[in-house]
């Protein structure tokens, strides 16, 4: 089951992703009575940011499953986690700025 865990926590972390998206993209601009388009093409590197976690959670889950199989070890690499945290990082302080500077 330690395969469907890990599946299912990075569709958890894409479904948060998702509802940053349209929170950010589409009900930002309305509460904050600013211009759409900044938030909108922020709210799509949220939504980029689902697409990914819910690719490579496929592909982990996957990897996981054949380690499991076969007594192996498939340690998440490096390049993965330092890529969503550059990304996520990225997002953050964009947002941020984003509301700074419209307030």
């Amino acid at each position: 089951m330690a395969a469907e865990r890990t599946w299912l926590a990075w569709w958890r972390t894409a479904l948060a992703a998702s509802a940053g998206a349209l929170a950010v993209g589409r009900f930002a601009p309305e509460l904050l009575d600013v211009a759409a388009w900044p938030y909108v093409v922020l709210g799509c590197g949220y939504a980029s940011l689902a697409v990914g976690l819910l690719i490579v959670g496929a592909q982990r889950q996957r990897e996981l499953e054949h380690a499991l199989r076969t007594g192996g070890h498939v340690p998440l690499r490096f390049r993965t986690v330092g890529l969503f945290t550059v990304g996520g990082v990225a997002l953050a302080v964009m947002t941020v700025v984003l509301v700074i500077a419209q307030t």
